[in-house]
């Protein structure tokens, strides 16, 4: 059973440098917007979790990999979906927030 197994799987050597390439755009993104973030651990990382579910991943091992194959248009198109999603979760995590009496609203958000 699942629940039973104690030990941990060891990712083979090199598998730990994978990583999602938006995640440090939306971290710099989110500190650059919002100076809140810079104190609040859980508001950042609430803010980048919804921020990056409304961006498609893309799983490298090097940042340098992503760059050197994209063109500069390519590049500009990613910041820029980059600063709508941030921008839109700290708008979303915002007004959850303000509702601070229990019933929150069902908000729908766009897929971005």
């Amino acid at each position: 059973m699942l629940l039973q197994h104690k030990s941990r799987a060891v990712a083979p050597q090199g598998l730990d440098t994978i990583h999602n390439y938006y995640e440090r755009l939306v971290l710099e993104e989110i500190r650059h917007q919002s100076s809140r973030s810079r104190n609040d651990e859980d508001y950042l990382a609430d803010v980048a979790c919804v921020s990056l579910n409304h961006l498609p991943p893309r799983y490298i091992r090097y940042d340098v990999d992503m760059t050197f194959f994209l063109s500069p248009q390519e590049q500009r198109e990613m910041i820029d979906k980059v600063k709508l999603a941030v921008t839109e979760a700290i708008s979303y995590v915002s007004l959850r927030e303000r509702n601070a009496d229990g019933e929150v609203e069902n908000i729908s958000q766009g897929e971005g």
